[in-house]
């Protein structure tokens, strides 16, 4: 009897995960998505192709960007869904495949991605988180801001320009002297989700 026990915990302990996401029509999600090769800079070498699959998302399947910041080998944002839509997956899938097909060929592949016939830009996979209350959004935004001064590519949060932190500024959210303060107990999807 307890060799079926420990055999059916093992067989826990070696099944790919399912991964379920939220679905909740009209809420906010934050997102962590990242290039393939986490030591590439392609988001920010190419940010105006970043910003038009965006731009072209947003204006065939609509969705608000309330917080976003673009470094070189990831990205950090807040969405917000219209009233009756959860379908974020199928916006990320379309971004991240325009921003692709807008760069040359030649990235590293893995034996999976060629025989798929996929690209090698980003991850397969992604963090998301859904929103819990104002705090956990004001919690997220910080965390966006901030993370530029985080991973050290500027000591001062308004010296980053791929950021919705000058939006927050010229909107008079924030003042252009904010530094924030490091969000450490935050989820925020620095997991390599290959």
């Amino acid at each position: 009897m307890e060799r079926s026990v420990t055999h059916r915990f093992s067989a826990k302990l070696f099944r790919m995960p399912n991964y379920i996401r939220a679905a909740v029509p009209g809420a906010s999600y934050f997102f962590t998505v990242a290039l393939a090769e986490r030591s590439g800079s392609a988001l920010v070498q190419h940010i105006q192709a970043l910003r038009k699959a965006f731009q072209d998302e947003r204006q065939a399947h609509p969705f608000d960007v309330d917080a976003i910041v673009v470094l070189p080998d990831h990205l950090h944002a807040v969405w917000t869904l219209p009233p009756g839509d959860a379908d974020f997956p199928a916006r990320w899938r379309r971004i991240k495949a325009s921003f692709s097909a807008s760069l040359p060929a030649g990235e590293r592949r893995s034996s999976s991605r060629r025989s798929k016939g996929e690209r090698g830009i980003w991850q397969r996979r992604y963090w998301e988180h859904l929103i819990r209350d104002e705090r956990d959004l004001q919690a997220h935004v910080d965390y966006i801001h901030y993370n530029p001064v985080k991973h050290g590519h500027v000591t001062r949060v308004a010296d980053w320009p791929y950021s919705s932190f000058h939006r927050f500024v010229r909107q008079g959210a924030l003042p252009a002297d904010w530094g924030g303060e490091a969000v450490d107990d935050v989820q925020a999807g620095e997991l390599d989700l290959g």
